[in-house]
């Protein structure tokens, strides 16, 4: 089956990972971002209480990012993604049922666990189906996903506020839920985990499989192998800094711009969408620069744009300045993810990239446990999110710093 004459599937699978994203963290998570104030109000939260929901998510997200990629090696990309919206799509219907922070709390944590079971395996989709060459672009057709989920909701999730009043936030969660599980239908049903499955090559390459450029020349499959590379921990370290900063601008987005700054939901929702709608191709974009000009130096150029989003949001305080935030942002927004998933590729190879991105992917998932608490409690400590963002700015511009110091992958050297 060598595909001549229709759409090589690889495009197909990847379209199902962009639907992954859009359900994962479009949804799952950036969603969160217009409904949390109305929690707090509702669920009478302290902002402390409320950057802990952030870090119960990533707590239960951190936990089976890392084990899912792993399993996803084992038994295959289809089973495990499908199986982990489910957990989704349930357990945020069962928040939008919270009358109390700590079930708020517990089915934040669960729904963060089906979300690492799906994103990480998504995003690792572009290696297994994908050549090196093109493992950028199509990682970034991924992430573009997001950047859906994150315009809809931030579209969608104030006309349900508006609606329903009170028990909007509620019904935000049962709706976004239900197509959660619509989607985890889809792609049970059209997802393939290796193109050697239904007798393709790789996109872009006319071989079955790829060689991992560190497998020393051995044809056996060594899970040792991920820890042995130490470019792969470098990796999560320049990850890490992703997950801590931009959690607290994205977390904390519509709590500042309505509790702070005194913007209207409807407002602070159109910014929101904005990100999000920008957002859609920023994954395609920065992933295309990453395979011009190298992961290390895209990395470095985006961390760097990214900290000027979060300076500009702490201290630019107008309209003007929460909608050059906005747009700095979306541009970049999910550049990170998709740079570190291609060279969690390029690093390891094809067959061992979910379990690669899985391991990176630990350290960003620290960094998002640990952000959404730290954010919470400056913006308690001093009555203002400022401080919060400034750190947010200063962790990123590290991650720049990080990035730069990076090694190519032994294949492209």
């Amino acid at each position: 089956m060598k595909g001549r004459g229709t759409i090589h599937y690889g495009w197909i699978v990847i379209a199902m990972g962009t639907l992954t994203t859009i359900g994962a963290h479009g949804f799952g998570r950036m969603a969160f971002t217009p409904i949390l104030p109305h929690m707090i109000d509702e669920l009478n939260l302290t902002y402390t209480q409320s950057g802990i929901l952030g870090s119960g998510n990533f707590l239960g997200y951190l936990t089976f990012a890392f084990i899912g990629g792993f399993l996803a090696a084992k038994y295959g990309t289809r089973i495990i993604i499908s199986c982990s919206l489910v957990v989704m799509g349930l357990t945020m219907i069962l928040t939008g049922l919270s009358e109390s922070f700590e079930f708020a709390l517990m089915m934040r944590i669960l729904t963060g666990l089906g979300n690492g079971g799906a994103f990480v395996p998504a995003m690792a989709l572009g290696s297994a189906w994908f050549s090196i060459e093109r493992r950028g672009l199509a990682t970034g057709i991924v992430t573009s996903g997001i950047g859906l989920g994150t315009l809809v909701s931030g579209l969608i999730v104030p006309w349900i506020l508006q609606v329903y009043g009170g028990e909007g936030w509620r019904f935000s969660w049962y709706w976004l839920g239900g197509a959660v599980l619509v989607i985890a239908g889809i792609c049970g049903l059209f997802i393939k985990s290796r193109p050697e499955e239904i007798g393709l090559s790789p996109v872009g390459s006319q071989s079955p499989t790829e060689e991992p450029p560190y497998r020393g020349g051995s044809s056996s499959l060594s899970w040792r192998l991920i820890y042995r590379v130490k470019e792969v921990w470098h990796l999560g370290i320049v990850y890490f800094m992703y997950g801590f900063s931009y959690i607290i601008y994205m977390h904390f987005f519509s709590v500042y711009l309505e509790k702070e700054i005194g913007l209207a939901p409807a407002q602070a929702g159109m910014l929101w969408a904005w990100a999000g709608g920008l957002s859609i191709f920023c994954g395609i974009v920065w992933g295309g620069i990453s395979d011009l000009i190298g992961r290390r130096y895209g990395a470095a150029l985006a961390y760097v744009t990214l900290a000027l989003s979060y300076f500009v949001f702490a201290f630019y305080k107008s309209m003007v300045g929460f909608t050059l935030s906005a747009v700095v942002f979306g541009i970049t927004a999910w550049s990170i993810p998709t740079i570190m998933a291609a060279a969690a590729g390029d690093y390891v190879g094809p067959r061992l990239a979910p379990a690669g991105l899985g391991f990176i992917t630990l350290f960003f998932g620290v960094g998002q446990f640990i952000g959404p608490y730290v954010g919470g409690l400056f913006a308690d400590m001093t009555g203002s999110f400022s401080l919060s963002f400034a750190v947010a700015a200063g962790v990123s511009m590290v991650g720049t710093v990080g990035s730069i110091t990076l090694r190519r992958p032994r294949a492209e050297a």
